[in-house]
C-alpha cells in the first residue's frame, strides 16, 4: 500500500478551464454538459516561448502552474512526471508530411518540439528547476501508471512530486489511428504520506486485473469526458474529492493488473 496525499490540483477539459471550475462541475448533481475548449497560456514560459509551443506544451505547463500555485509551494526543487499517450501529435503530422514530400526538410524547430518529453523540457526550464523529471507513456490507461510512478517517487525518495497528465487530438490521419475526442490536462502536486496540510489522500494499491471492475461515471455527461481524453481515467477520483466523499476508485494499468486507489477528501 503506497500513501500520497494531493497538495494541489491543476485541470483543464472543454467547459472546465481549472480545478475550482472543475471542482464545482463535479460537485453539482446537474448533467455535466462539457463545453468549449480554450487552449491556455501558461505566463510560466516568456511571450516568445508561448508562441512556439505548441497546444500539448502549454496545456501541460498551464495544469502545472495550477498545481503548483494550490499548493503554495515552490516549484524550483520539486521533482515532476509527465504523462501522456502520444504527446504532441500535431507536430509528429507535420514532420511525416515533410518527410513525404519531395524536398524532405524538417523545421529545426519542429524537431526538437517532437521528443516525448518536450513539455517536461519546457517546464524545467520554465521554472529553473534542476530535480529529477520522468516521462511516462502508454496506452489510453496510462493515467495509473503515471499515477503509481510518481506515488512511488514521492514515497522512495521522501519528496513532493508534481505529476501532469496531458493529451490532445492528433490530426488525420493519425487521428483514426488514435481516437482522442478533445485535449485535457490534468496536474497533482503529491506529498509522500499522510501529510499535515492536503486536500486529499490516496492509498494506492496494485491487484490482479480480476480484482477489480474498472470505475466508471453514472452520470453520461462525465463517462464521456472519462473515455474522451486519457486523462479523463481520473474524473473518479476528482469527482470523489470535490464531494468530500471517500471512494475506491479502479484504474487500468495492464492486462494483469489494475490500481485500487481509495480517495478520501480532506477539505
Amino acid at each position: 500500500m503506497i500513501e500520497v496525499t494531493i497538495r494541489g490540483i491543476g485541470f483543464c477539459a472543454p467547459g472546465l478551464a481549472d480545478w475550482p471550475a472543475a471542482r464545482h462541475a463535479l460537485a453539482e448533481s446537474a448533467p455535466y454538459v462539457g463545453g468549449k475548449f480554450d487552449p491556455p497560456a501558461p505566463d510560466a514560459l516568456p511571450s516568445a516561448e508561448r508562441r512556439r509551443a505548441s497546444l500539448s506544451v502549454r496545456l501541460a505547463i498551464a495544469v502545472a502552474q495550477q498545481a503548483i500555485a494550490d499548493a503554495g509551494i515552490d516549484p524550483t526543487m520539486l521533482a515532476s512526471v509527465f504523462v501522456s499517450t502520444d504527446s504532441d501529435g500535431d507536430i509528429l503530422h507535420h514532420i511525416c508530411e515533410a518527410l513525404a514530400s519531395p524536398r524532405p526538410e524538417i523545421s529545426p524547430t519542429r524537431f526538437h518540439n517532437s521528443v516525448h518529453n518536450a513539455a517536461s523540457g519546457y517546464w524545467t526550464i520554465a521554472v529553473h528547476s534542476h530535480a529529477p523529471a520522468n516521462m511516462v507513456t502508454g496506452t489510453d490507461e496510462v493515467f495509473g501508471a503515471g499515477l503509481l510512478e510518481a506515488a512511488l517517487q514521492a514515497k522512495i525518495e521522501t519528496r513532493d512530486v508534481l505529476l501532469v497528465a496531458y493529451d490532445v487530438p492528433m490530426p488525420p490521419p493519425l487521428l483514426e489511428l488514435h481516437p482522442v475526442a478533445t485535449a485535457g490536462g490534468l496536474a497533482l502536486v503529491l506529498a509522500p504520506g499522510a501529510a499535515a496540510r492536503g486536500i486529499a489522500r490516496l492509498r494506492l494499491e496494485i491487484a490482479p486485473a480480476d480484482a477489480g471492475t474498472i470505475s466508471t461515471m453514472p452520470d453520461p455527461g462525465l463517462e464521456a469526458l472519462r473515455l474522451a481524453n486519457p486523462v479523463g481515467r481520473a474524473i473518479p477520483i476528482l469527482t470523489a474529492i470535490a464531494r468530500h466523499e471517500a471512494r475506491s476508485v479502479v484504474l487500468a494499468l495492464n492486462a494483469d493488473n489494475v490500481l485500487r486507489v481509495q480517495a478520501d477528501a480532506a477539505r
